[in-house]
């Protein structure tokens, strides 16, 4: 942010995202805190403030405690973490706390989950054995049992006692299988995967865009805009706070919409631009309302991981990474062509970010982002745009 901004007569509407979160920030640092606590710090913020971000929690004199779902500030940064999941179908809480860095963290929880199968599934094989051995020897014994003549008490009495043993064995058994290890309890991941019938023809121009300025209510943000798609592409634009990259997406998008040779869809930052939050999740990405619609809707959803009461809440009762998977079913029910995405990473955790990176880099159509999300800008985007230079 240009230092003249503190001393304008800008009012904070008029300012981007990044510009409101900077400004939040300083406030907070010179009140001189003994404690701060962040939620999503990172958000909004261009790359050389997100940079300064992660030096300035580095080396705080003091504790910080934030959530954020950054993968590079956690892995630059936090040398605690606390992760709370829900397993079962959102239907049990867990939380852990480790006290090392965020990448190490990731390796260790793999690795745990990893060993905890392969022990549950290799003592879950001797359970079997060992019920099938059991079982086998119950039957003989209540064949016998139902055999013996009552003329042979003796043996009768030998058989009540067989039959005990093995009502000891099978109490036995049940107590160790109650404490067997058991496959390990996480969050269900979500899928994601884009259709492989989705395509852009390489050599088609998607967007031939000139702009001798580009404005918006608070004054002229960049100049001679020479911006150039072809199919396929996968483009991310980037720059500072307040550089207009909002402003310019929403206009690719106004253009890219209206156009009937393409199936463009666009997801805003602000998902209130384009969602009907009184609706349910169903209704909301229902176009003709049959059955095999629904049926597919639903199986999407699921996917996704939202449990069947959530498919009936209304959007606005959702988590906003809840309505960023909405955004990401509508395009491939849609089977569009072409994605405008406004930060699209921004509100996914940790744990789904690299699915949601890997299904659009695995994605056959065109990509026009804007995004501070570097994992994202590296692992997807094959060309940048900085906007203000």
């Amino acid at each position: 942010m240009a230092a003249d901004i503190y001393y304008s007569d800008r009012t904070l509407g008029t300012l981007s995202g990044g510009e409101n979160v900077k400004l939040r920030l300083l406030a907070l640092i010179t009140g001189q805190p003994d404690l701060l606590l962040l939620d999503e710090p990172s958000n909004d913020l261009d790359i050389p403030t997100l940079e300064w971000l992660e030096g300035f929690i580095k080396n705080a004199e003091f504790p910080v405690i934030y959530i954020s779902h950054d993968e590079t500030l956690l892995e630059n940064t936090a040398n605690v973490i606390i992760h709370m999941e829900q397993v079962r179908r959102k239907t049990i809480p867990l939380c852990a706390v480790t006290r090392c860095g965020y990448r190490e963290y990731v390796e260790r929880r793999e690795a745990a989950r990893s060993h905890q199968t392969q022990v549950a599934r290799k003592q879950q094989e001797e359970y079997e054995k060992q019920q099938e051995k059991f079982r086998r020897i119950q039957s003989r014994v209540e064949h016998e049992q139902n055999a013996v003549s009552r003329q042979d008490p003796h043996g009768g009495r030998l058989l009540k006692k067989k039959m005990a043993a093995v009502k000891s064995m099978e109490r036995r058994f049940e107590r160790e299988h109650e404490n067997m290890t058991r496959l390990p309890e996480t969050e269900d991941e979500i899928f994601v995967r884009f259709s492989p019938e989705i395509s852009s023809s390489k050599g088609k121009t998607i967007l031939d865009l000139h702009l001798d300025t580009l404005e918006n209510p608070g004054g002229r943000l960049a100049e001679n805009i020479d911006l150039h798609i072809s199919g396929g592409q996968k483009l991310c634009i980037v720059g500072r706070n307040g550089a207009g990259k909002t402003t310019l997406l929403r206009l690719i998008a106004e253009q890219l919409l209206r156009r009937t040779d393409i199936r463009a869809a666009y997801m805003p930052q602000n998902y209130a631009e384009k969602m009907d939050m009184a609706m349910t999740p169903v209704e909301f990405l229902s176009r003709t309302g049959d059955r095999d619609e629904l049926t597919a809707i639903r199986t999407y959803l699921g996917s996704m991981r939202y449990t069947s009461e959530e498919t009936e809440h209304t959007i606005s009762e959702l988590s906003g990474g809840q309505k960023a998977k909405l955004y990401f079913i509508a395009m491939n029910l849609d089977r569009c062509d072409v994605l405008i995405l406004d930060e699209p990473t921004r509100n996914f955790s940790p744990l789904s970010g690299p699915v949601i990176r890997r299904a659009l880099k695995e994605y056959g159509g065109t990509v026009i982002s804007v995004s501070h999300d570097r994992k994202f800008i590296s692992e997807v985007c094959d060309s940048l745009f900085t906007l203000g230079e």
